[in-house]
């Protein structure tokens, strides 16, 4: 295994992983320990952020270069996972509810991945060293 295809497999590792965990925000109801917000309004219908499950089905990541790129194809995503307030006189806010985004427990995510990860990138490093030390 040469250290593109390594480099390939660790953020393919890490971007399951990363779903996993945003996954489960809506579970915890929470991002990881920040709970959300409840709902000011009863509805008899669903769980927070889960009425009919369509935007924690919605969330997809996709690998660009060395980035992770998570999105939703639903409309609404963007306003629960970081709030609105909408401008003077219209009265309407929406507190934010965040299931995807940056925090020490998704720091936490990638090293855990990259731990599990250390044998194979250490045979991979010394079986390249070795083949250069051979071609001199």
């Amino acid at each position: 295994m040469d250290i593109n295809k390594l480099a390939e497999r660790l953020m393919k590792d890490i971007k399951v992983e990363l779903q996993d965990e945003f996954d489960k925000n809506f579970e915890r109801k929470a991002f990881f320990e920040q709970t959300w917000t409840p709902r000011t309004a009863y509805t008899t219908r669903g769980s927070l952020l889960l009425v009919t499950g369509n935007l924690r089905r919605s969330i997809s990541a996709k690998i660009d270069g060395h980035s992770i790129v998570f999105s939703s194809s639903v409309v609404y995503a963007s306003v629960h996972n970081e709030g609105l307030k909408a401008g003077r006189g219209e009265g309407f806010t929406m507190p934010k509810r965040q299931f995807i985004g940056t925090a020490p427990a998704v720091k936490d995510a990638i090293k855990r991945v990259v731990d599990a990860n250390a044998e194979r990138i250490d045979k991979v490093v010394g079986d390249m060293l070795r083949k250069g030390a051979k071609k001199k």
